[in-house]
């Protein structure tokens, strides 16, 4: 038995040794751009919000959808309530009076049903403008994943020069002991290794506070506070032609199509208040109960449209038509240029991307490398090294923004265009 109770706890420990093991191998919650997308569209709390005035506008479609509640009427009259003495079934008969009367509204001109056709267009237009919503949510979730990218290549630049510098300062500080170099060099290039250490710890921040900025667009609980983010900065040139994307833009921005449905709306409330002018009909029926004769009276009505006649609300709705054709305008003119200013961009960074690919990149290191080739062998000064390892973390540094500036300016074309799948 105590053998057996040994293996038990043997193989309790090797589990949690697995376990372990597997957890460490596995490391923190990785997302792409399109699982942080994804994250943001299912649990952004401003996006849900939003998405709650499109139950509220299907709520209003019931409420325009109702008829009018009919009408009941009763009454008692010629009760001897100052003389009990004279109340009995004979009085009630042959001297008081009762009446029971059942009325209805009848709307007339349609009007239930222009306030439901008024209702239905309301609601398109609000999903158009929630996903316009969400439009705007995957321009932020991809530029703060483009910031986030920036700041781990920048961190990861920032290591690999930190540690390379440091290499030069045991160099430096073995050739001090040696009596090959002066204090003074010396303690200039210790001084160098400060902007280093700098260099890397805002790095560090800088991860840290994209990734609590994309945490926040995608939700807290979507990813556990250790996430990190799948895939590095990268140049992707884009081969559509300008007129594409406005084709393309004009059949998919939402915020164009709440444009053109809010005309559609404007002419829906003017139907509406064009129904409202003609005037409805009350009817009614009365039983009565009077004397000791029963009878049935029936009861119509209907406003006389002398004075008011709705004027000023069709004429207010008239014109709103004409506002909501110039807003319409308006919105296709905004989509035309956010597609130019976004495509001109993109052209632009694409060009300086291929500058620096074009040969500036491996001179920047090349230079960098014969100087401290040059330097560790005492065959180039101290200011030239110093000099050359400057421009080329300047020159790094210089393309990792370049390339966020790349990525950001195609987020910012797809959110032109309205949709990711550019042509």
């Amino acid at each position: 038995m105590r053998l057996i109770g040994l293996f038990v706890l043997a193989a309790l420990f090797c589990g949690a040794g697995a376990n372990t093991a597997l957890g460490q191998a596995q490391g923190p919650v990785r997302i792409t751009l399109d699982d942080a997308v994804k994250m943001a569209l299912d649990h952004n709390h401003t996006l849900q919000a939003e998405r709650s005035t499109i139950l509220q506008a299907q709520a209003e479609e019931t409420t325009a959808n109702l008829r009018p509640n009919p009408t009941l009427s009763w009454d008692a009259q010629f009760l001897p309530l100052f003389q009990p003495t004279a109340a009995g079934s004979n009085y009630f008969d042959q001297n008081a009076q009762f009446d029971i009367g059942l009325s209805y509204l009848f709307e007339i001109g349609r009007k239930r049903q222009h306030r439901l056709q008024a209702a239905l267009d309301v609601t398109a237009q609000t999903k158009s403008q929630v996903s316009d919503n969400e439009r705007a949510l995957m321009f932020l979730v991809a530029s703060d994943f483009v910031s986030v990218q920036l700041a781990e290549a920048t961190l990861s630049l920032a290591e690999q020069d930190l540690k390379s510098f440091q290499n030069t300062v045991d160099i430096s500080e073995a050739r001090l002991k040696a009596g090959g170099m002066s204090e003074g060099d010396y303690l200039k290039i210790k001084l160098q290794l400060l902007q280093f250490q700098t260099d890397y710890s805002q790095a560090q921040l800088a991860k840290v506070q994209a990734l609590i900025a994309l945490r926040q667009q995608i939700g807290f609980e979507s990813v556990p506070a250790d996430y990190d983010v799948a895939g590095e900065l990268d140049y992707q040139p884009v081969q559509a032609k300008r007129e594409d994307l406005e084709a393309l833009a004009l059949r998919s921005r939402p915020d164009l199509r709440a444009a053109q449905q809010g005309v559609t709306a404007a002419q829906s409330q003017y139907e509406v208040q064009r129904s409202i002018a003609k005037q409805d009909l009350t009817a009614g029926a009365d039983y009565s109960h009077t004397s000791g004769t029963n009878s049935v009276s029936l009861f119509f009505s209907i406003p006389l449209p002398v004075f008011n006649r709705n004027q000023g609300e069709i004429a207010r709705t008239r014109y709103a038509i004409g506002q909501a054709q110039e807003t319409e305008k308006a919105a296709q003119e905004q989509v035309l240029t956010d597609v130019v200013n976004s495509y001109e961009s993109v052209q632009t960074n694409d060009v300086i991307i291929k500058l620096y690919r074009s040969g500036y990149l491996d001179a920047a290191k090349e230079s960098r490398d014969i100087s401290e080739y040059a330097y560790k062998r005492g065959a180039a000064s101290l200011l030239d090294f110093l000099d050359a390892e400057r421009s080329f973390r300047a020159v790094q540094l210089a393309y990792l923004q370049s390339l966020a500036s790349y990525q950001t300016a195609l987020e910012q074309l797809r959110e032109a265009v309205g949709s990711r799948n550019l042509p």
